[in-house]
């Protein structure tokens, strides 16, 4: 068994006045030859502001639709977020009433946004949304805060299932050198039984079809069933998928070789991934990728330190602890490869940090139809 290590390193120490070597030295194990370089960042360079948490809103944020003014109702809506937990209520009346404003106005420009064939299932939800936005008036008129925190919550699942409905097809051709490994173009759910609990991932393979088609491919060959996490750390990282022997990941049956995955990342504004290389190696280490990791149990390949391309079948949840890695300001983000979030089970993902835990099986439930096998 070979256990890949990964290092943390959080910005927080500069916002502490704290050195980077200090905290290096209290959060990265060592359990292989492992270098890191010098990164000494101005806190004026980190990312600002109020960061996404919500595994939810992550996943419809990452969608490759084409589509401002849904976009813009989506933004109003998911900011109400600050403005709900401080009982700003002006500011809570505004952005919804701004949002059925862009709605009524533009709901053809939104319809066209949709393909043909489907636009007959996107008419009833634009319905729905302006039916909710109308509750959501009448709750911010009364200062319900409860039922507005319900009807934001049902509100941006709607809009997340119109969004779905916006995706035209795989947005870009995945290189041709990476044909021989599976590949997932779309999305895929997958439930885990573990002992402490179920937990439901969603994988993005339009952000990340290599790394998400060969985790959704080796969950459908039953690889992970039995496997305990053996790397436990609370409120840091939850690891497993090293299989027995001395093999550090997955061996094809078929080639009788390392299945290796590379390195793969999206950054916010490109057309499709970069491969091979971490973003800081690009000089492109303060850009966002699409999949970050700001979210509890986020679901990320683990590789060794020292090949960007060495990862095969161990994974890691990142288990968010937003006072010793916030979200946006870790250094996580654009070293590994993000391709999936949690959406149920934090609880015995929680639990599991603690004590560790072990995968009873896993089953794909949904979204294996986008799985596309390796070119013969």
């Amino acid at each position: 068994m070979a256990r890949f290590q990964y290092c943390l390193q959080a910005t927080l120490a500069g916002l502490l006045g704290i050195g980077f070597s200090f905290l290096l030295g209290l959060w990265m194990p060592v359990a292989e030859a492992a270098s890191l370089p010098s990164l000494a960042i101005p806190v004026a360079y980190l990312p600002p502001g109020d960061a996404i948490t919500d595994p939810q809103a992550l996943l419809r944020y990452a969608l490759p639709i084409d589509s401002p003014e849904i976009r813009q109702v989506q933004d109003n809506l998911e900011g109400l977020n600050y403005a709900l937990r401080t009982k700003q209520w002006g500011r809570t009346k505004r952005e919804i009433n701004k949002s059925a404003k862009v709605l009524g106005r533009k709901r053809a420009a939104i319809l066209e946004a949709i393909p043909a064939d489907r636009r007959s299932k996107a008419e009833p939800i634009l319905e729905q949304i302006g039916q909710q936005l109308e509750t959501m008036k009448e709750a911010a008129q009364t200062k319900d805060l409860e039922t507005l925190w319900t009807d934001r919550r049902a509100i941006l699942k709607t809009i997340g299932s119109l969004e779905d409905l916006m995706v035209k097809g795989f947005p870009y051709e995945v290189p041709d050198e990476y044909d021989q490994l599976p590949q997932l173009k779309g999305r895929a759910t997958i439930e885990f039984k573990t002992n402490e609990g179920p937990v439901t991932v969603i994988v993005d393979g339009y952000s990340a079809p290599v790394t998400a088609g060969n985790f959704v491919d080796l969950v459908k060959r039953g690889f992970y069933d039995g496997m305990t996490f053996d790397r436990a750390e609370e409120n840091y990282v939850l690891q497993t998928g090293d299989p027995e022997g001395p093999e550090a990941g997955f061996i094809d049956p078929k080639t009788k070789k390392y299945r290796a995955i590379p390195l793969e990342i999206l950054v916010e504004g490109d057309d499709a991934p970069t491969y091979g290389a971490t973003l800081e190696e690009l000089g492109r280490f303060l850009e966002k990728p699409v999949l970050p990791f700001n979210s509890f149990g986020a679901l990320a390949m683990a590789r060794p330190e020292s090949d960007p391309d060495g990862g095969s079948s161990q994974f890691f949840f990142f288990l968010f602890e937003p006072e010793l890695t916030p979200a946006g300001l870790n250094l996580l983000d654009g070293r590994y490869a993000v391709f999936g979030y949690t959406i149920e089970g934090k609880e015995a993902l929680d639990r599991m940090g603690r004590q560790g835990g072990k995968i009873l099986s896993a089953k794909v439930v949904d979204g294996l139809n986008n799985l596309i096998a390796p070119k013969a």
